[in-house]
């Protein structure tokens, strides 16, 4: 649908068409690409500028804050848009964590457990750390941040998982950036 904005110098309308509406499938998954960076962009500038200003710690405490808002919002949109329903556990959780933006611009996957009580979620290759590597500076310590910010979408898609992260930098493992592991709660 066409945006209809006034003209500030006339009483003429300008219409502003909206180039998604036509694009095709290859260009749309090429804008999901562009946006999941660009939202990635700037989550990193943000957290770049607090880091400057008010030093690593408090950086830390403010996006942690920040991800554990984000998280709950992002998986609840997940649910609402791919009818994921709450309350399904595991196996919901591993189609949640596909849906995340995380999964359009980093390598990861999951594995399950023998007997499929917990699912582990890896983070194979991770832009942030490759970014921060890139620029000269050291991983980012994102422990804290990604002990919030999962279980705040682990619980939002079922509120009786509860994770455990079993590694992250700058404590990597095996080529894998970061590793979590997910339990129902008995």
């Amino acid at each position: 649908m066409p945006e209809r904005t006034q003209d500030s110098t006339s009483d003429k309308e300008i219409h502003v068409e909206n180039p998604y509406a036509s694009m095709t499938r290859e260009d749309l998954l090429r804008a999901l690409d562009m946006f999941a960076k660009n939202w990635l962009a700037h989550d990193g500038c943000w957290f770049l500028a607090a880091e400057e200003r008010l030093g690593m710690e408090t950086a830390i405490s403010l996006d942690a804050a920040s991800w554990q808002r984000f998280a709950a919002a992002e998986a609840r949109r997940v649910i609402e848009t791919f009818g994921e329903p709450g309350a399904q556990g595991l196996e919901a959780l591993e189609r949640a964590l596909a849906y995340r933006m995380y999964s359009f611009i980093n390598e990861q996957h999951a594995e399950w457990s023998e007997d499929r009580k917990e699912l582990t979620f890896v983070m194979d290759r991770c832009r942030v750390q490759e970014t921060r590597r890139r620029k000269g500076l050291p991983d980012f310590p994102c422990r804290p941040v990604g002990e919030v910010e999962f279980s705040a979408f682990s619980s939002t898609v079922d509120p009786r998982i509860r994770v455990q992260c079993r590694h992250c930098p700058p404590d990597a493992k095996d080529g894998q950036y970061c590793a979590w592991t997910f339990r129902l709660d008995d």
